[in-house]
């Protein structure tokens, strides 16, 4: 190590001098030392101070430029040496040095920066704007031949792609034409998978997306799922998974979703299609989902319902009601969830019996499964007769009472209060009503008029007002154990609560006077003097409300 001591001197020395054949002799020296023990030595150059030095040797027009990026290169392996060479002030003379036309002073530049700025996105953020983004798409399509600096160049957009800030200064290179370009050509497996992990990160972009619709990266996707559908290799099926799952990453954008639609009648819409059919688990998941994503318009999900693509969805549930695989049955319940969305389609889906086929998952105990199935429900009954049939289902009534108390699972407890108010509001019957009384689901519906959702408040309201006209007898307990009028008088006295919440709550204490209980609890708590208040509110329903409610509880009192 004396040795290398010496060759640190000389190279201070030769570095004022200039003198490239000595410069050369002393990187060399360098080179084989960091290769025999990189750390040793790395913290050897730390303490020499030549780090300062070697920002004055990357210079373009010299012959040992791509020595001193190399040497840069193989010290910032070490974490420890990656802010000295920051603080030394190499960052911009290397990004320089990527205008340079010399392959090798590319390479060696491209992997010094890339191990400086390793794993530190404050560094990667400062790349960013000093205008690596277009230099290296630029590098990517001149050197395309050039395997090592392709893979310096891709190395370098993956890990810049996960920076947010990075998406708009790609999305204005044409970074996805020469991605495409460059994966056409790949035949191995290892090299087609680099691209593949920097098209995923840039592919959450829309603008991305569309610009790589539009390079013709989907018909790759296609070809690569053709080829591989039927392989058991282990390569084979991971690529068709990441080559599936990018077709579906590419449909969240409303525009490359409308561009592959192609009113229904495109060649990628109809070879989607033909995944949910097939054998394969990873196909029949991609399916579903396209459809899902597919199925974000009335336009699309009228076309696709009148095109038989429920029955498709039905089939493909059927075949994994017992022991079936959880990713498949979320994503058909996914999609029919979005395209029972048009109000044409609610009927043509119910009397398809999209509800009897998403009701043999009533005994799933998978949370993504549950809350895709009530949304599934929730969107369907809009029907008063559907709603009837559903709210006398006492099975279906006794899950949701249940899953109303998942306190594990926000979303599934939501939709259940959710969908019972629903059977409730959408269908007007005592027999519902009554079955949810008798399941336990009244103190559900008085709870969530507490919710922290001005909607979910509304629909509890409304759902109890009818429960208090058609069936108070029934409830009158319930409601008295689960301290409704309590509630309301909270509801109606907090200044934040919103006008329709105000007037429902007034609609609904009208509609417990004809409960001997109840219209006492609501005389003890003094209700109207929180009302006469309400006389003056600024929104007109709210304080014509007001009113009619005041006469009415002073006739009662």
């Amino acid at each position: 190590m004396d040795n290398l001591s010496d060759t640190l001197k000389k190279l201070k020395i030769t570095a004022v001098d200039r003198t490239d054949d000595s410069l050369e002799g002393c990187l060399d020296c360098l080179l084989q030392a960091l290769t025999q023990n990189n750390m040793e030595t790395s913290e050897k150059i730390q303490g020499s101070g030549i780090l300062q030095v070697f920002a004055s040797l990357l210079i373009p027009q010299s012959s040992c430029t791509a020595k001193v990026a190399n040497v840069i290169a193989e010290i910032a392996k070490n974490e420890f040496m990656r802010i000295p060479c920051v603080d030394a002030g190499l960052i911009s003379p290397l990004v320089q040095l990527l205008n340079s036309k010399d392959q090798e002073v590319l390479l060696q530049t491209g992997r010094a920066l890339g191990n400086i700025c390793y794993d530190s996105h404050s560094l990667q953020a400062q790349l960013i704007n000093m205008g690596v983004i277009p230099t290296l798409v630029k590098l990517l399509g001149i050197h395309c031949q050039n395997a090592a600096l392709t893979e310096m160049c891709l190395v370098a957009f993956g890990n810049l792609a996960e920076l947010e800030s990075s998406k708009e200064q790609f999305a204005s290179t044409n970074i996805a034409e020469e991605l495409v370009k460059l994966f056409k050509k790949q035949i191995e497996h290892d090299k087609r998978e680099m691209v593949f992990e920097v098209l995923a990160p840039l592919a959450e972009n829309d603008a991305i997306k569309l610009q790589l619709v539009e390079s013709g990266l989907v018909e790759c996707l296609l070809e690569i799922v053709q080829q591989k559908v039927d392989s058991d290799k282990e390569e084979d099926i991971a690529e068709l998974k990441t080559a599936s799952d990018l077709m579906v990453l590419l449909l969240l954008g409303d525009e490359s979703m409308q561009k592959l639609f192609e009113g229904g009648k495109g060649n990628v819409f109809q070879r989607v299609l033909s995944w949910i059919p097939s054998n394969n688990h990873q196909l029949q998941l991609a399916g579903a989902l396209a459809i899902a994503n597919f199925a974000r318009n009335d336009g699309n999900c009228i076309h696709m319902v009148d095109n038989g693509i429920v029955e498709k969805l039905m089939d493909l549930l059927d075949r994994h009601v017992e022991d079936g695989n959880v990713t498949v049955q979320h994503a058909a319940l996914s999609a029919l969830r979005n395209l029972a969305i048009p109000v044409v389609n609610k009927a043509k889906m119910l009397s398809a019996g999209v509800t009897e086929a998403v009701l043999k998952f009533l005994k799933s105990e998978m949370p993504p499964v549950q809350f895709k199935l009530l949304g599934t429900l929730r969107m369907l009954i809009d029907a008063q007769e559907a709603a009837e049939q559903l709210g006398k289902n006492v099975k279906l009534v006794e899950r949701l009472v249940e899953w109303c108390e998942a306190k594990d699972h926000a979303g599934v407890m939501g939709e259940s209060n959710r969908l019972l108010s629903a059977l409730i509001r959408h269908s007007k019957s005592k027999d519902v009503i009554k079955t949810i009384v008798q399941s336990g689901g009244i103190k559900h519906l008085v709870t969530m008029a507490t919710s922290e959702h001005v909607i979910m408040q509304n629909e509890a309201l409304v759902a109890l007002a009818l429960i208090a006209a058609l069936e108070l007898g029934t409830a009158e307990k319930d409601l008295e154990s689960a301290q409704l009028v309590q509630i309301l008088h909270r509801l109606l006295a907090d200044e934040r609560s919103a006008p329709e919440i105000k007037y429902n709550s007034m609609v609904l204490i009208c509609a417990l006077m004809g409960s001997e209980s109840l219209h006492k609890e609501v005389q003890d708590l003094a209700f109207l003097d929180v009302v006469s208040k309400l006389r003056s509110h600024e929104n007109k329903s709210v304080a014509q409300q007001a009113s009619l409610t005041e006469q009415r509880l002073a006739v009662e009192s």
